[in-house]
C-alpha cells in the first residue's frame, strides 16, 4: 500500500483561497492526493441543540478535535486508510457517516488552523500561508455562507465581526510564522506554478521507486 510521501498544510483566513490553491497544485496528479479539510474535526457537538451549536466559536483552536486529526493523519502516513469524520455546516454538527480515505502519495491538510498545532506541523513536509486582504476575505465569506450554507447576511456580519476578526488576529494570522511560504492573493500564478511543479515531481518520484521495487522474491 502507498505511504505519502509528502504532507502539505496549507492555512490562512477564512476566504483566503485555501482550497483554491490546494485544488491548483494538485489537479494535475488525480488520484495520488488526498486531501484532509480540518474543518471535518470540529467537535462532535451531537449531545447541543442546533440554536447551542450555532453559537459556538468555531474559529477558536478549542472548536477542533486535535487529537482525532493527529490520530489520523499519522494513520495515512503509515499507510493504513482512516474513517474522516464528515462535517455538514447547515447543522453545524458532523454527518452520521464518515468517509473512507485511503493514504496517497500526497496529503494536503488544509483550513484556518492547519499551521497552529505543533504536532500537526512537525508531521507537514511543507507549510503554506495563504495571504489575502481581510476586505476580500469577508465578501468571499458572505458569498460563501449566504449561498453555499444557508445562512442570512446579518448572522454573517455579525459573526464575523464576534469572533472570525478577533479570531484571526489572536490565532489564524500568527500561525504564518510557521510557514515555509507565505503565498499572496490566494492564487497567485508564480507561486501556485512553483508549487504544482513540486507535487508532481513528488508523485513522480514515488512512482519511479514504486517501480523500480521487486514485486517478488529475489531470483539470485
Amino acid at each position: 500500500m502507498t505511504i505519502p510521501s509528502f504532507v502539505i498544510g496549507i492555512a490562512g483566513g477564512t476566504g483566503a483561497g485555501k482550497t483554491t490553491v490546494a485544488r491548483l497544485i494538485t489537479e494535475n496528479v488525480g488520484e495520488a492526493v488526498t486531501r484532509i479539510p480540518i474543518d471535518n474535526y470540529y467537535e462532535d457537538l451531537s449531545h447541543l441543540e442546533l440554536e447551542e451549536r450555532a453559537s459556538i466559536n468555531y474559529d477558536h483552536p478549542s472548536a477542533f478535535e486535535w487529537d482525532l486529526l493527529r490520530d489520523q493523519l499519522s494513520t495515512l502516513l503509515e499507510g493504513q486508510s482512516i474513517e474522516m469524520p464528515v462535517y455538514d455546516f447547515e447543522i453545524h454538527n458532523r454527518k452520521e457517516d464518515p468517509k473512507t480515505v485511503e493514504p496517497t502519495d500526497v496529503v494536503i491538510v488544509e483550513g484556518i488552523l492547519a499551521l497552529y498545532d505543533e504536532d500537526i506541523n512537525e508531521m507537514l513536509d511543507l507549510r503554506l500561508y495563504v495571504e489575502t486582504d481581510a476586505d476580500v476575505r469577508i465578501l468571499r465569506r458572505i458569498q460563501r455562507d449566504v449561498i453555499e450554507r444557508g445562512r442570512d447576511l446579518e448572522g454573517v456580519i455579525d459573526q464575523y465581526l464576534s469572533t472570525v476578526k478577533p479570531m484571526h488576529e489572536q490565532f489564524i494570522e500568527p500561525s504564518k510564522k510557521h510557514a515555509d511560504l507565505i503565498i499572496p492573493e490566494g492564487a497567485n500564478s508564480v507561486a501556485v506554478n512553483l508549487l504544482e511543479e513540486k507535487v508532481q515531481a513528488e508523485v513522480g518520484s514515488d512512482a519511479m521507486r514504486d517501480w523500480e521495487r521487486p514485486s517478488g522474491p529475489s531470483a539470485e
